[in-house]
């Protein structure tokens, strides 16, 4: 089975209500979506972050990839080890769009799911996270968003059933806490996080240590820039700390425990480079202790699909995942996953095991 064609598309689809972090507010997400065909005709699919940027990366690698069987995947990942030091997440994004359609191509092939292939399943559903962002309050002032978000929390928790809720926070953190509270009030039991982006400071987050240690929560992700910062909040603190911000590469692994600077790392098929990295990553955290869980960076069916079956198949993901995927409107793939009981199911299908709507894919693509 060798590679002899391969196609990419960008695609925004609308999510249901607007998304705000610390950073950003958007009402969709755009994705690269690409496919690899075969001599033997078969079609792999791919789905992985951003738009024109990393389609851009993935065409310049297309001709490299045509003749090349897609079982050769340390081959390839060698070949193309230095993309993500001149690119950076693009390269990074590139590579792992790539490497899940070859995962698809794989299972497709063999007739067996990724998630088998990988190291087969732990479990057949996975937990998601509820996240909860200032745009989920509607138009209220300041004064009522604490009561506003803690009543949409609430509500997403009878609905949905889930039992791990993450905020995500702003430049604001005696804010962040006052909803955090509010949160924490409704919803005594649930595990409570939040995510500021880094965008706290650090004397300010230290000032908050008493209020944080009060809410009891799961762990706090991300609230200040870099693993000295991570470092000194969580020596003085004591509250568990996670990242997807300081340690995104392994070379950043070691710093960071020796520092003493992260409890839980977020991993990410997409942002890390690829579902053997992940694999790798959670390799890393079990050996050093340190909990690992999945990041999101607006996943639709396809790369959604590849984030259950790393979850399914690794047992030092022992969170909740995060997950955009139920806050789109809309999706790719012909059968879309639904949400019961605030789990997703594994797919079983052969590859990826979902089907992609080619008339879906053309109505969002944008030019790229």
């Amino acid at each position: 089975m060798r590679i002899v064609d391969v196609d990419v598309w960008v695609v925004t689809v609308p999510m249901r209500t607007a998304f705000t972090s610390s950073f950003e507010t958007k009402t969709g997400n755009t994705r690269t979506v690409l496919r690899l065909r075969t001599d033997e005709g078969v079609d792999g699919w791919g789905e992985t972050m951003w738009g024109a940027p990393t389609a851009a990366l993935v065409r310049e690698l297309a001709p490299g990839l045509l003749g090349r069987s897609p079982y050769e995947l340390e081959r390839f990942h060698a070949d193309t080890r230095m993309l993500p030091f001149f690119h950076g997440y693009l390269g990074y994004a590139a590579k792992a769009g790539i490497d899940v359609a070859c995962w698809d191509l794989i299972g497709k092939a063999a007739g067996r799911p990724v998630s088998e292939l990988i190291g087969g399943r732990v479990r057949d559903r996975v937990p998601l996270t509820a996240l909860v962002t200032r745009a989920d309050a509607g138009q209220v002032g300041a004064a009522e968003l604490p009561r506003a978000l803690a009543e949409h929390t609430a509500a997403l928790v009878a609905e949905h059933g889930f039992t791990a809720v993450k905020l995500k926070g702003s430049a604001d953190p005696d804010g962040d806490v006052a909803i955090l509270r509010a949160i924490r009030a409704a919803l005594p039991q649930v595990r409570l996080r939040v995510d500021p982006n880094a965008a706290w400071p650090v004397p300010e987050t230290l000032r908050l240590g008493g209020a944080l240690q009060a809410l009891g929560l799961e762990y706090l992700e991300d609230p200040v820039v870099g693993i000295e910062g991570m470092a000194t909040v969580r020596s003085q603190l004591g509250i568990p700390l996670c990242t997807n911000m300081c340690v995104v590469r392994f070379e950043e692994f070691a710093p960071a425990v020796r520092a003493g600077a992260v409890d839980v790392i977020h991993g990410d098929v997409f942002k890390w480079g690829g579902i053997a990295a992940n694999k790798a990553l959670a390799a890393h955290c079990d050996t050093f202790g340190l909990g690992m869980n999945l990041h999101s960076g607006g996943e639709l069916g396809i790369s959604t699909a590849a984030h259950l079956a790393l979850a399914a198949s690794t047992p030092a993901l022992r969170y909740a995942i995060d997950s955009m995927y139920y806050l789109h409107a809309d999706d790719l793939i012909t059968e879309p996953f639904a949400l019961t009981d605030a789990t997703l199911p594994v797919p079983t299908g052969a590859g990826l095991g979902v089907t992609v709507d080619e008339e879906k894919l053309a109505r969002y693509a944008v030019p790229a």
